[in-house]
């Protein structure tokens, strides 16, 4: 997968999980928890649909890579390189 196509996939999980916010302008370099009133299960809803998605595990450890868009993006993209949507 591409940036954008990594990018897009996060946007699309955030729609699912957050169906009532506005995603139009979303500031990939802000917290997404400041943007959108996402809690501690959203994030962990997130992390799951990554898993459930992509067939990927994200370790807890790594879940600081995951505050911003862009810094999804930037862990992300490696490790989605070479996957295709699962289901």
């Amino acid at each position: 997968m591409t940036k954008e196509e990594v990018r897009a996939a996060i946007l699309e999980i955030l729609s699912d999980i957050a169906p009532d916010e506005d995603l139009s302008s979303i500031d990939d370099d802000k917290k997404l928890r400041e943007q959108f009133n996402l809690d501690s299960m959203d994030f962990l809803d997130i992390v799951m649909e990554l898993r459930k998605r992509y067939n990927l595990e994200v370790p807890e450890k790594d879940y600081e890579h995951l505050v911003t868009l862009s810094s999804c993006v930037s862990y992300l993209q490696p490790l989605l390189k070479n996957r295709q949507l699962v289901g």
